[in-house]
């Protein structure tokens, strides 16, 4: 019997051999989780049970188990580069076939595809509807779309103005003082906005602001010079908004003459009879494209007349010229988001981490990937940092987690119990050999 008890030793050894050498091997390799080596002793039991004087029958290997914890992330500056702070695997499919990982050395293929980095299998995750809302729930294949990112007309601008209530009055029933936008004695102040039409194309508007009375302003309102109409303003007078003011300096409407003549009073102003066009040579001809089917709101809500001096801060307008995607980025939630040459930013997908109830019933499958087993459970799919998952951390990439001094000690231990379980069966053969003698 000692012989076999020595064997099993020798067996034991022999695989915390391999399991920590495994380990050692892989101590460079993204995204891995060192195992361990579990062992039980073995006994020898009737129906009666063991006995108070039974000698154990040796050893057996009982698992094999993965260690998940943390392992450092590190900086690599590649932006699909991705390791998971916390919890979480990656989910990649391979024609409908899903493995998890760790290992975040993500590259795109010749279709945009986002993939591991030996192009077997694209990364899930979930896509956006046309709004470029993020649709959670259905996983996908992950996509970056190198296209360029269509045009958006202008239909709201707003801002933050006041206007002076020390400035002069310009009576606009003087000829001279009339409203000429070439004559900067007829206003008081003017503001440009750039705004786009349907095709991307950017233009300027232009507010003058012509103080009337105590508490009343005029508002002229052209674009690219021109009325919204495309009409040359010296020939045909531009329509003015009235802007009233309480006491306190606070607006209290602004209205604008419309057909038949009654005025529209709102804190708004609407401009619904634009045509895009421009001027060559002293001509304005339109240029194909149309205004935003809404029309254009400029908000004058925020408009204030007080003792300070005429300003207005930074406008805000909703329409953008064709962009060209320039950069990509990733945040901690696992949106990518497509930085594009027009200054917009717009999310193309968002990653999704699988969890497990027990990660140490998952498969391993070679590649630093794990497949789902009974043992593991079914996976749940989420948003990183949505419950327990982790986040994700982008130009940087999970180190192994194998401690390399433990499992250089490991690896004496295991060299030392070797040489003891041989010393075992060696010294039986040594007795085996005395019995034989004697007889």
């Amino acid at each position: 019997m000692s012989f076999n008890i020595g064997l099993s030793g020798l067996y034991a050894a022999n695989k915390q051999l391999d399991v920590t050498g495994n380990n050692i091997a892989n101590v460079a390799t993204t995204g891995f989780k060192s195992s361990r080596a579990e062992f039980e002793d073995v006994y020898s039991a009737t129906r009666l049970g063991t006995g108070s004087k039974t000698v154990g029958n040796g050893v057996r290997l009982a698992n094999v188990s993965q260690q998940f914890g943390q392992g450092d992330v590190s900086n690599t500056g590649n932006v699909l580069d991705m390791g998971i702070q916390g919890n979480g695997f990656f989910v990649l499919s391979n024609n409908g076939s899903l493995t998890y990982t760790r290992a975040g050395t993500f590259k795109t293929d010749k279709e945009g595809y986002v993939t591991n980095s030996d192009g077997t299998a694209r990364l899930q995750g979930y896509g956006v509807d046309s709004n470029g809302k993020i649709v959670n729930g259905v996983l996908t294949d992950l996509r970056i779309d190198t296209s360029n990112l269509a045009p958006k007309s202008t239909s709201t601008v707003s801002s933050t103005i006041n206007l002076n209530s020390t400035s002069a009055v310009i009576d606009q029933t003087v000829a001279a003082n009339q409203f000429d936008p070439s004559k900067t004695e007829t206003f008081t102040k003017s503001f440009s906005t750039p705004i786009f039409d349907t095709q991307g194309n950017q233009h300027t508007m232009d507010q003058y602001m012509v103080k009337t009375g105590a508490n009343t302003w005029d508002t002229y309102t052209l674009i690219d010079g021109r009325n919204p109409d495309g009409s040359d303003p010296t020939v045909t007078a531009p329509v003015a908004s009235t802007m009233s003011f309480d006491s306190t300096g606070k607006l209290v409407s602004v209205s604008t003459p419309a057909p038949p003549g009654a005025p529209v009073i709102s804190s708004d102003l609407k401009i619904t009879n634009w045509t895009p066009g421009s001027v060559t040579g002293g001509v304005w001809t339109a240029n194909g494209a149309a205004a935003d089917p809404a029309g254009l709101t400029i908000a004058m809500a925020n408009t204030t007349q007080f003792n300070a001096d005429t300003a207005r801060s930074i406008p805000a307008q909703n329409g953008y010229a064709t962009g060209q995607i320039t950069n990509l980025t990733i945040d901690g939630s696992g949106v990518l988001l497509a930085n594009f040459s027009n200054n917009q930013t717009k999310p193309i997908g968002q990653i999704s981490l699988a969890s497990f109830t027990n990660e140490q019933g998952l498969q391993p499958v070679g590649g630093t990937s794990w497949k789902e087993t009974y043992a593991s459970g079914i996976p749940g799919y989420d948003a990183p940092e949505t419950g327990t998952l982790g986040s994700i951390v982008s130009n940087s990439l999970e180190e192994s987690n194998v401690n390399l001094t433990n499992e250089l000690v490991d690896l004496i231990k295991a060299q030392s119990n070797y040489q003891a379980n041989a010393k075992t069966i060696s010294t039986q053969s040594t007795i085996m050999q005395t019995i034989i003698q004697m007889t």
